[in-house]
């Protein structure tokens, strides 16, 4: 990970100028994570702690408009029942930092990606009880997303609902074509299956489009209390019920059965069923699942091909290499779930 240095000064006028809190403070910007797409920091002035996310120097330009894109969801959210990072700020100016960035709110909390050896923390590592409370939360978080009136929010021009599933096989066999590099063993079978199936319902609403752990953060302690949805970078108007197919895709019906998820990077063991959070997110967002099996084979198909790019451009990275198997285990399992599915 390359840590990226921001001009403190600069930020510091630029924050002055916009009346934000801590005016004439020393500002202390602290590197936290990032890679090729995005940088975040911490931001302390005084008292007042916020974060700081843009692209880094050496982002394509098109970071650009997604990072703008990530604030127009962020501030789309606050007054709504969605846990997420409050809108404090955005720039849109490049000269201040070199980029476009926003500033959002502090979450003091915890992320499911930061945990050691897959243990989650206290007290979930020892109650069952409240680590089920983990799962039904991240099913909840998509379910009130998928509430949002999207309209009201101004963001008719986020994405384009119309005719969402009709794109998504010629979108994603284009681009795997375009990346190609080896044959995925199952794709033409998943591919044509997803070609003559569509959802038995299709209410349009704002999706996160990488819904998973990885992307909540928690509040300390117990009950389990989801803090915030974060990494927007995917963001769009679509069909929410994909988020639930990506977020169960992996998931087991037996959590305690051992090997059930070559993905997972979290102790799936003790969490409620994959039908047990499925049901839960049904009942908060009010929409029917009984087509889940379309939106599953989409996520393992579409998540394959995602992934496949990164394993082509691995060269000697190990990380990237070992997606190898990853992908084809996924896309076998989509082809194996579309010969079985009994969903017409």
């Amino acid at each position: 990970m390359t840590e990226h240095r921001i001009d403190t000064t600069r930020l510091a006028a630029w924050m002055d100028d916009a009346g934000l809190p801590g005016k004439g403070e020393p500002l202390q910007a602290d590197f936290l994570s990032g890679g090729t797409q995005n940088v975040i920091y911490r931001i302390r002035r005084g008292e007042h702690v916020c974060v700081l996310r843009m692209p880094p120097p050496d982002a394509p330009a098109d970071r650009d408009k997604g990072i703008l894109r990530e604030w127009r969801i962020i501030e789309a959210l606050d007054g709504t029942e969605v846990p997420h990072t409050a809108a404090v700020a955005v720039c849109t100016e490049p000269a201040i930092l070199g980029r476009p960035f926003y500033l959002m709110g502090y979450v003091d909390g915890w992320s499911p990606m930061d945990l050691v050896d897959r243990r989650w923390p206290a007290p979930f590592d020892t109650d069952p009880s409240a680590r089920a409370g983990l799962a039904y939360q991240l099913a909840e978080g998509i379910a009130l997303l998928s509430k949002v009136d999207w309209k009201a929010k101004g963001l008719h021009d986020l994405g384009r609902p119309d005719g969402f599933h009709e794109r998504q096989v010629d979108r994603w066999t284009g681009f795997f074509e375009r990346i190609k590099g080896r044959e995925l063993d199952g794709m033409d079978v998943a591919t044509e299956w997803l070609r003559t199936r569509r959802p038995r319902d299709y209410i349009p609403g704002l999706m996160h489009g990488d819904y998973q752990f990885a992307n909540v953060m928690y509040h300390h302690g117990a009950p389990a209390r989801l803090a915030a949805i974060v990494d927007w970078e995917m963001g769009t108007v679509g069909d929410p019920k994909l988020d639930l197919g990506w977020m169960v895709q992996s998931w087991p019906e037996n959590t305690d059965a051992p090997g059930e998820s070559e993905m997972s990077y979290v102790d799936m063991r003790g969490m409620p069923s994959r039908s047990a959070v499925v049901a839960h997110y049904a009942e908060v967002s009010g929409r029917q699942v009984d087509d889940l099996d379309y939106y599953v084979v989409l996520a393992k198909w579409k998540l394959a091909i995602v992934l496949e790019q990164g394993y082509q451009r691995a060269g000697d990275n190990p990380k990237l290499l070992a997606y190898g198997p990853v992908i084809t285990a996924l896309m076998r399992s989509a082809a194996e779930l579309a010969e079985s599915s009994d969903y017409r």
